[in-house]
């Protein structure tokens, strides 16, 4: 069994895995199917999409490589204060960003009826990770109940996050040629 450190370092490989799917395929994706999303999306979520739907696949790993660089925080100070849990909660956080993300792959896959970048990859991988991370940091009495369901409101601080990092990707787009 692994250990809950190599555990929580895991969630790094994990995230890039997945990310690496979305990576390679989200350009091309966006492209063929850029019609399809139009017709879908409600008009006000399409307002909040659209810079997305333009962003190259260098401005998107700009935009990756800095959500990785605050998991890798959150990694590095979870493991290095385990004993104590001063982390546990930010780790948490990371960790119920990523499980309810699974959900919103498999959303746009039912709702576009069709493969959307990063599905696979998200049922793969990250859906079975973070159901044995869950397990493993309640089995070894890190993580309880109410410590897991007070971190989750926690999980809306992506949404800054996310908005920086796409921000910083477009700003990407100026210097990194086509």
């Amino acid at each position: 069994m692994l250990e809950l450190s190599h555990l929580i370092w895991l969630f790094l490989v994990v995230f890039m895995v997945h990310d690496f799917e979305e990576i390679v395929m989200v350009e091309g994706w966006v492209r063929a199917k850029e019609d399809l999303i139009r017709q879908t999306m409600p008009e006000r979520l399409m307002k909040m999409m659209e810079p997305s739907l333009s962003m190259s696949t260098a401005q998107f790993a700009v935009a990756v490589s800095c959500i990785f660089a605050v998991l890798s925080v959150a990694v590095i100070l979870t493991v290095t204060t385990l004993s104590t849990g001063t982390y546990l909660p930010f780790f948490l956080v990371c960790l119920h960003v990523m499980f309810l993300h699974v959900f919103m792959h498999v959303g746009h896959t039912v709702v576009l009826r069709t493969y959307t970048p990063g599905v696979v990859t998200a049922v793969a991988f990250v859906l079975p990770y973070s159901l044995y991370t869950y397990d493993r940091l309640l089995e070894a009495g890190l993580a309880t109940w109410p410590l897991i369901w007070s971190t989750l409101p926690y999980s809306l601080l992506i949404i800054p996050v996310l908005y920086a990092a796409h921000r910083i990707g477009e700003a990407a787009g100026k210097v990194i040629p086509r």
